[in-house]
């Protein structure tokens, strides 16, 4: 095949690079500029990894065989079919990825709710980006990760990280902020914070108490830009009336970063002439994530950022479709162009175009790890089938979520190597990988794109697409079309007038290279590349300052569990690492799992550097190999969470959630550190 130009499958920065067969070279495009990071330049061994799946397989006497086809299809459809006669359509569940394409997300929500009928469908965004998104649109009426294009950063004269450490996890974004003076916000000296003018790191846990002492700062200071606040924002003193008892002295106490720092952080943000505020995975990732961002987003406000050219406020979204990912109706609550389940108007606007009865789409249903936690119950789902999702490695306690997928009378899984997770289903489905099918997935900046096939699948795979279709058609439901820009063409419709409209863009329009920013709802619409420049989402045009009040951890370290312990990732690896550890040159370099302590807090509990460790916790506990990091506070540990088997991060986190957003508190839990042997 001739070479095509394309985009990367990783994070949400979607580099473009170009393939030449299963060859990677980078191409100049906007937000990577010609560069790629390891990750992106080693993609294209994915295509050729001697672990594809190639044939479906079945579970017969505890061995998974391989079978064909229709006779894998034949069995789910029926299987599905026998336990929604038995318990009822809630009894067959699905779970999602924020992976996915567009045209994968929206048909696996459509396929829930009409081939199935079930409420029990959530996705792994769920863990990545809700807080963010639930904060946003508390904020400005809608949720769009960076609502401006990534190469505005580069005419900052401030930037504010918080909680984000894109050296290593989208290397290529660094380029934007090199002009930039940077205030990073993380309890590690992450090599972000390396490159920083000011690095701000609380304990963990406490970003909200550091947001609050800012802002504090910031009317202390005489920096709150009042004509702006005046204007196009509401309820500000609710804000500050919590914001007020939070001078940075008492700041201080509770995060110990030192007050003066964070009066600097203010005057350096108030005194640029352009200034950004970014969060993260590391301020949203907590019990308190919706009102960490809800912070952040309130500081950001009270100087005059959101709205203006050349400043703004903005979410670095993670997974490579996590923007698209959460608009079209893979999520609980929504239906597509971000359309709330519970809308009557917007149920009547989807099922006109699905062609079915209002009344018969199902309400909302379980958030991701509370359906987790329910499979195999009483009152859970009986059946799970999950696309482009490792949730024994990815979700929290994830030695409980193993024993319920083991729990399930049925588990089917799709993917294109034998994850773990695919490895205790009843049936595997191998299907087509990023650059065998065409699709659409949206960037952090709202931007739609166009990634293309460069080669053909092996044979005997198919595309997630192909296999709902089948699944559908021996279920008895029509209008699950197997083509993805057929299936684009109705996302289109079905999204127009939501929030995220995208009735204005087509394949052809992309193909000719149109920088297409969401909302786009008509043809000859430009795009929008920068939202909220004249007005905020809400019906009265005015972003809303939310009080949010600082309550801490869930969980505080105690005799027992003396350490804190806090999870992320490392360069070399993507999320579960079922993609990234199939690759020598990556799994080379990081192997397995370690964990970062502090030298003296190590040899206290008897531990060299190398050392095998046990870190535990009061609902699991994991392996991994001691590595001294000096800059690292004496009571905090670090594990990246992309490991499998023991070495699993998410057996001992905290599955403790957010009581909007439903995430869970991936980013702090106590842990006590001790040699194998358990001996401190």
């Amino acid at each position: 095949m001739p070479q095509v130009d394309t985009h990367c499958p990783y994070c949400a920065l979607q580099c473009g690079m170009r393939l030449d067969g299963v060859r990677v070279t980078p191409r100049d495009f906007p937000v990577n500029a010609g560069g790629l990071c390891q990750k992106g330049w080693t993609a294209g061994a994915l295509l050729t990894s001697p672990r594809r799946l190639t044939t479906p397989m079945i579970r017969v006497d505890g061995a998974l065989e391989p079978v064909s086809w229709d006779f894998a299809l034949d069995f789910v459809a029926r299987k599905l079919a026998e336990l929604k006669a038995q318990h009822g359509p809630d009894a067959v569940a699905v779970f999602g990825g924020g992976g996915l394409t567009n045209e994968k997300a929206y048909l696996l929500g459509k396929f829930a709710r009409v081939a199935l009928g079930t409420s029990q469908i959530d996705y792994n965004g769920r863990f990545c980006m809700s807080s963010a998104a639930a904060a946003g649109i508390k904020a400005f009426g809608a949720d769009r990760g960076m609502p401006f294009p990534v190469t505005d950063l580069k005419n900052a004269d401030v930037v504010l990280l918080a909680g984000a450490n894109p050296a290593e996890t989208m290397p290529p974004f660094v380029q934007h902020l090199r002009g930039a003076d940077l205030i990073v916000v993380d309890p590690r000296r992450t090599p972000t914070a390396e490159s920083a003018g000011l690095h701000l790191a609380p304990a963990p846990g406490t970003d909200l108490a550091l947001a609050l002492g800012i802002l504090h700062a910031v009317v202390e200071g005489g920096h709150l830009d009042r004509s702006y606040v005046d204007a196009r924002t509401n309820e500000f003193g609710e804000a500050w009336r919590i914001a007020a008892t939070w001078w940075p002295e008492r700041a201080e106490r509770v995060t110990g970063v030192p007050a003066a720092d964070m009066r600097l952080a203010a005057a350096k943000l108030a005194n640029a002439r352009n200034a950004y505020l970014l969060t993260a995975r590391g301020t949203e990732q907590h019990a308190t994530g919706t009102a960490n961002v809800g912070g952040w987003i309130n500081l950001a406000l009270s100087l005059g950022l959101p709205g203006r050219e050349g400043s703004g406020y903005g979410c670095l979204t993670g997974q490579g479709n996590g923007q698209g990912g959460r608009e079209h109706g893979q999520k609980a609550d929504q239906l597509p162009g971000y359309r709330k389940l519970d809308d009557p108007a917007a149920r009547e606007y989807v099922a006109g175009v699905w062609g079915v009865d209002p009344d018969s789409l199902p309400g909302p249903g379980r958030s991701a790890t509370e359906l987790l936690d329910a499979l195999g119950t009483d009152e859970g789902p009986k059946a799970l089938m999950v696309f482009g999702s490792n949730v024994v490695v990815s979700a929290p306690r994830s030695g409980r979520v193993q024993d319920r997928l083991s729990a399930l009378d049925f588990l089917v899984v799709a993917d294109f190597v034998l994850s773990e997770t695919a490895a205790l289903a009843d049936v595997v489905l191998p299907v087509t990988q990023w650059a065998e099918e065409d699709g659409t997935l949206t960037n952090l900046e709202g931007r739609v794109l166009l990634r293309r096939k460069a080669i053909d699948p092996p044979v005997g795979v198919r595309s997630d697409l192909d296999v709902l279709n089948g699944l559908a058609l021996r279920l008895g439901k029509a209008g699950f079309p197997a083509d993805p820009e057929t299936v684009f063409e109705e996302l289109r419709i079905a999204s127009k007038g939501g929030v995220a409209d995208y009735s204005g863009v087509s394949y052809d329009r992309l193909r000719d290279g149109e920088a297409l920013h969401w909302p786009v709802p008509a043809d000859d619409h430009p795009g929008t590349p920068r939202m909220f420049l004249d007005a905020f989402a809400h019906p009265d045009g005015r972003a809303r300052f939310v009080p949010v009040e600082y309550s801490g951890p869930a969980e505080l370290p105690d005799e027992e569990f003396p350490l804190q312990a806090t999870t992320g990732r490392v360069l070399q690896h993507y999320q579960s690492g079922a993609q990234t550890r199939l690759i020598k040159e990556l799994d080379d370099v990081v192997p397995e799992a370690f964990v970062e302590v502090h030298p003296d807090t190590a040899k206290r509990a008897g531990l060299e550097e190398g050392d095998p460790a046990r870190i535990r916790s009061r609902r699991g506990e994991t392996v991994a190999k001691v590595r001294f990091v000096q800059s690292l506070k004496p009571d905090l540990v670090f594990l990246p969470f992309h490991f499998p088997g023991e070495q699993r991060a998410n057996l001992f986190t905290n599955p403790a959630l957010d009581p909007v957003s439903r995430m869970p508190e991936f980013k702090v839990c106590a842990v006590s550190l001790s040699t194998m042997d358990g001996a401190a």
